[in-house]
């Protein structure tokens, strides 16, 4: 099975594309085998659909809130509520969305998914830094064009080739090397400390230290590239794939499978290994 791990973005370009990992797994090892890199949403998005069989996480949220959903009357379905949110524009959201916080009190302005404190994720609907509300809206209905099946929202009666799991590459860089920061996009951030942490972070995913149960295999190429990645696409693609190699090494197991928890809200869906 084809693995995939993917550092989103949603206005990718040639600086700051859309990364994916991709590789293989066997006998608790995942061989990181190369990466792609798309400066547009729908390169990325045709890539996609012309492989016949993969599982991958991606670092963008499926799902939104169910008290904001339900809070502006949006759809009760996540199949509609995806088809209506992809029909508005950004300025649509950041507008809804922004008038929803100012009606609520300091400290509580967003609404949470169950999944975001385990994960410790940004809310869903956050517009900026980072902006994954539009994340959301770029990619989800780019997975459901290349025919993905997203297990816990969407599950169509078919034979499932193309698994989509919302993964999140902070929940396992954090349990490595804690809160230590291993990237910056601004070249000043670029630091020798930063440089380190990547050091002992790939480190970390070469002896397979987390409770994924799992090392990081990559050649010496592979390995300068990680090191030399220091706005940490890569890096973040790289930490996606292993989530993507633990959820499938689950596939079968029980309710939806893939290592997820067998009760999960169809609106706000969960984060693999969280």
């Amino acid at each position: 099975m084809l693995l995939l791990g993917c550092d989103f973005s949603s206005a990718p370009t040639a600086h700051k594309p859309i990364v994916i990992a991709f590789g293989t797994a066997e006998s608790g090892q995942v061989t990181l085998s190369g990466f792609e890199c798309f400066d547009s949403l729908d390169a990325w998005g045709r890539w996609l659909a012309a492989l016949p069989e993969w599982v991958g996480a991606f670092d963008f949220p499926f799902g939104l809130p169910r008290e904001l959903v339900e809070h502006l009357g949006w759809p009760l379905q996540w199949t509609a509520l995806i088809a209506h949110y992809a029909g508005l524009g950004r300025a649509e959201i950041r507008e809804t969305f922004a008038a929803f916080c100012a009606a609520r009190p300091v400290g509580g302005k967003f609404a949470h998914r169950a999944t975001d404190g385990p994960a410790g994720s940004s809310p869903s609907m956050k517009w900026v830094n980072p902006p994954v509300a539009f994340m959301l809206h770029a990619g989800v209905p780019r997975l459901l064009d290349a025919g993905a099946i997203l297990p816990g929202l969407h599950e169509p009666a078919q034979d499932g080739t193309r698994i989509a799991l919302e993964g999140y590459p902070g929940l396992l860089a954090r349990e490595l090397i804690g809160r230590r920061s291993y990237k910056s996009d601004d070249p000043a951030g670029q630091t020798e400390g930063r440089r380190q942490a990547r050091v002992d972070l790939i480190k970390a995913l070469e002896r397979g230290s987390s409770r994924l149960q799992l090392r990081l295999v990559v050649d010496k190429a592979m390995r300068e590239r990680l090191l030399g990645d220091a706005k940490g696409d890569c890096i973040d693609a790289s930490l996606c794939l292993l989530q993507a190699a633990w959820a499938a090494s689950r596939s079968s197991s029980v309710g939806h499978g893939y290592g997820l928890p067998a009760e999960i809200d169809p609106i706000e869906g969960w984060i693999v290994t969280a």
